[in-house]
């Protein structure tokens, strides 16, 4: 037998604590006989229940010792370039994703972190998060209803 990963088999109860959470938070949303079959309450408990099963999957490997977390090498530096574009992008979404708009914001944020992750190509990464954000928009936006404001580009959505 394997060794078990005790690190590993706490990310896993993690997946499940957190899909059991869900699915209680969810337990409470109430409902209106306005709803048909589908109601808000059907994608939470997918996710809900997604969760739960990968939590449990999670937890077979790690027990059986088939997967173990990776451990952290306390003596690597940290990479302050990194973080520094991390911390750009997200602070750049936060403040101006008012002004510019979601799709904008989004896709600066996810230039800044594919920069953070070593990506060396910023407009193959803006043309992939402006991709990616209009999709994301319109989905929200325009099919599902949901407002998430107006911004430079959605004007023309």
């Amino acid at each position: 037998m394997q060794q078990r990963s005790s690190g590993a088999i706490a990310v896993a109860i993690g997946f499940v604590i957190v899909g059991l959470v869900v699915a209680y938070e969810t337990s409470q949303i109430a409902l209106t006989p306005l709803y048909a079959k589908v109601g808000p309450k059907v994608f939470p408990s997918l996710v809900a229940g997604g969760l739960i099963l990968l939590g449990l999957a999670l937890l077979w490997d790690a027990w059986s010792g088939r997967w173990k977390a990776e451990d952290a090498d306390e003596s690597a530096p940290i990479d302050w370039p990194a973080l520094g574009w991390l911390g750009f992008g997200l602070l750049f979404n936060v403040v101006l994703i008012g002004v510019v708009g979601f799709i904008l914001a989004s896709t600066v944020l996810f230039a800044a972190v594919a920069r953070a992750f070593g990506s060396v190509k910023p407009a193959r990464d803006l043309a992939i998060g402006f991709v990616f954000a209009a999709v994301a928009y319109i989905g929200f936006a325009k099919l599902l209803g949901i407002n998430m404001g107006t911004g430079l580009v959605e004007r023309f959505l």
